[in-house]
């Protein structure tokens, strides 16, 4: 990493119960011969100061991954927020003089190369105090840049307000939104349906193409 980017712990989301795939886990789905979570670690580990997985039930199916498993400790599946609200407090713990953390759904292979640093690059400018990704009109709040400070706020938010949505809480803060183009293709594709599997063999096709 370079000096202008602060260190950042990068968390992978895979807390969901991927209802629309029938259960199990999406990120360990095959893509071109590879698991989703593998083409996600590949894209974020040159990027990060370390990262770990956040991802609920028995850690050791993810143990091939060589990655720290931690849990939600907010009850009943609430979502993303949850998640990241486990990556801030681990950071916290383990890794102290980390200030940022860097949340992405785990079930997104083709994540930009780039991601920590623009996200970084706009919450600077902007002096936000947070920052997330988007790509043509959509906004992808999963997949942003979170302030270890703000846990103790999160978790307010979340345990006593009962806030789920991810917009509802970043609206309280100013924050810095970074668009990546669509062409050649939606860095930010999610497979979410066994259908998006089909679709996404295609795109890491052109994905590999692209990066020559």
């Amino acid at each position: 990493m370079t000096t202008e980017i602060p260190p950042t712990v990068g968390v992978l989301l895979a807390g969901g119960l991927a209802r629309r795939m029938g259960g199990g886990d999406k990120p360990m789905r095959t893509i071109g011969g590879r698991t989703i979570l593998e083409r996600v670690i590949a894209r974020l580990k040159p990027q990060c100061d370390g990262l770990i997985l956040n991802a609920n039930g028995e850690p050791l199916r993810f143990s091939a991954f060589g990655l720290t498993v931690v849990a939600d400790d907010v009850p009943g599946y609430p979502g993303p927020l949850a998640g990241i609200l486990a990556a801030l407090d681990w950071t916290a713990t383990n890794r102290p003089g980390i200030k940022w953390v860097l949340s992405a759904a785990g079930d997104c292979p083709f994540l930009p190369r780039d991601l920590v640093a623009r996200l970084h690059a706009a919450r600077a400018a902007d002096n936000a105090q947070l920052a997330v990704a988007a790509s043509g009109e959509q906004s992808h709040p999963v997949i942003g840049l979170w302030r270890v400070a703000l846990r103790d706020e999160l978790r307010q938010a979340l345990v006593v307000e009962d806030i789920r949505k991810i917009d509802r809480w970043t609206a309280r803060y100013p924050l810095a939104t970074v668009t990546w183009p669509m062409e050649p293709l939606d860095p930010f594709f999610n497979a979410n349906t066994v259908e998006d599997i089909a679709e996404a063999e295609r795109l890491a096709a052109l994905d590999e193409r692209s990066a020559q």
